[in-house]
């Protein structure tokens, strides 16, 4: 008992100190008292934001639920002989963020399934036409997952997609498709989908052409705390290289209308010790997002004391976690969502996707 509390100590000292931690320190995190940790992530995050909370105003669009891929944690996508199966036109794409724009957005978030019926000038001819018609609307768009998809089946490479995204319009690229690295645990639960260094190489390539993205992991499944921990370091390790990454969003598992059979759901206290853990680990991305479409909004707020300064934003619309259960498929109100923040202790900040300020919604 005496070498695990001294162990702890030092531990402790050394996040204080501000010193990095390898592997096994990840792992020893999960074993400190949540206050503790919340302490320790808590400090890190006021020295850097204060009492800001940041949210956009964005929408999200998914234009096809179409997929070659059967990954077993998914309940969006429909394969096979799904009856429930849609594409979305140009036309009807353009509609949704016409009214996004008109509605406030600034933002509009563009993720889907791997559709193998329609051509890569479906995806990229989106963009384009929403471009057109909203030249100051911020695209983000495609998962890595997506690009991996678009370029092998296109014949394309890395370098040849990523171009014809930026020539499209795309500003930045969602994390979405990281789920876990450790391939073993990947090939359980979405095998055949982008590997872990290609998901790596992507966002590589795209920060090295000056642009940003974020980076997701999806956790609470079958996979284990150290699974986790190699996750966010392997994250770390390319931030140092290419420093593109503005935020890290740990993603909830949702458990319904899906085919991975998880008994044991994660508990509040350890999706909050894994936010804090994010915090202190990943001392070179910026943002920590507490997405309240996985964790619930709830949760989402509190997590904002142990680490989290970014809670997403208004959503509007939202397909993809709420086919899983999550409470997200309408979005919130702006003037609600500056309500709860307030109301949680924060101080609503309104950016834009690439975390400039744009009003700072202070006491009235």
């Amino acid at each position: 008992m005496v070498e695990v509390v001294v162990a702890a100590k030092e531990l402790i000292e050394k996040v204080k100190a501000g010193e990095r931690l390898g592997q096994e320190e990840g792992e020893a995190l999960y074993d400190l008292d949540l206050m503790t940790l919340g302490e320790l992530a808590d400090g890190i995050r006021k020295a850097r934001y204060g009492r800001k909370s940041f949210f956009n105003v964005n929408r999200h669009i998914n234009p096809t639920n179409v997929c070659k891929d059967i990954c077993k944690f998914c309940a969006y996508s429909a394969s096979r002989k799904n009856p429930n199966q849609y594409t979305l036109t140009h036309d009807e794409i353009l509609a949704i963020a016409d009214e996004a724009v008109e509605r406030g957005a600034k933002e509009v978030h563009i993720v889907s399934a791997h559709n193998p019926e329609v051509g890569i000038d479906w995806y990229l001819g989106a963009f384009r036409k929403i471009k057109e018609a909203h030249p100051e609307l911020h695209v983000k768009a495609l998962t890595a997952a997506e690009v991996n998809f678009l370029a092998e089946s296109n014949g394309l490479s890395y370098d040849e997609m990523i171009d014809r995204m930026v020539e499209s319009g795309v500003d930045s690229m969602p994390g979405g498709g990281a789920e876990i690295f450790d391939e073993e645990v990947r090939d359980y639960i979405c095998k055949g989908k982008v590997s872990s260094e290609n998901w790596l190489e992507i966002h590589r390539k795209w920060h090295q052409r000056g642009r940003e993205s974020n980076a997701t992991m999806l956790f609470g499944h079958v996979e284990k705390r150290a699974h986790r921990i190699d996750h966010m370091l392997r994250l770390r390790n390319l931030q140092d290289e290419t420093g593109g990454f503005n935020a890290f969003i740990p993603l909830v598992y949702q458990r319904q209308n899906n085919f991975l059979k998880v008994e044991e759901f994660p508990t509040a206290q350890e999706i909050l010790k894994t936010y804090a853990i994010s915090r202190i680990l990943l001392d070179n991305i910026p943002h920590i997002k507490a997405y309240w479409a996985t964790s619930t909004v709830g949760l989402a707020l509190l997590a904002q004391e142990f680490g989290a300064d970014d809670l997403d934003g208004t959503i509007q619309k939202e397909s993809i976690q709420s086919a899983a259960g999550a409470a997200s498929a309408h979005g919130l109100p702006l003037e609600e969502f500056v309500a709860l923040i307030r109301n949680s202790g924060f101080v609503p900040v309104e950016r834009d996707s690439l975390y400039n300020e744009l009003k700072v919604y202070d006491e009235e």
